[in-house]
């Protein structure tokens, strides 16, 4: 995973275009995905970043399996899955302040 490593630190654009080049999200994708985590608390963005990339790394080894080498979400998947994540991965049980 990318966590401990200076990605976290780029520049926004420079995030997005990490996050496309390794995951095959477009910006739309990732505009949705960084917004639904803000949504649930996560103000602080180095965090958010953080469970950008879980998310991402979560998501890809399913597509991997499949031998595919971007991640594609149909209509509503991307809510699911990331309402899946929440619920199941990182976050279960958790108070979403201990994310800021």
């Amino acid at each position: 995973m990318y966590c401990n490593s200076k990605v976290i630190h780029f520049t926004d654009h420079s995030f997005q275009t990490f996050c496309k080049e390794h995951f095959g999200i477009n910006r739309g994708v990732y505009n949705t995905i960084e917004s639904w985590f803000y949504t649930k608390g996560m103000t602080n963005i180095t965090r958010r970043r953080h469970a950008i990339l879980a998310f991402l790394e979560f998501m890809a080894a399913d597509f991997r399996h499949q031998e595919q080498t971007r991640i594609r979400f149909g209509s509503g998947r991307l809510a699911m899955k990331l309402n899946e994540y929440w619920c199941e991965g990182e976050f279960a049980g958790k108070d979403v302040a201990i994310c800021d």
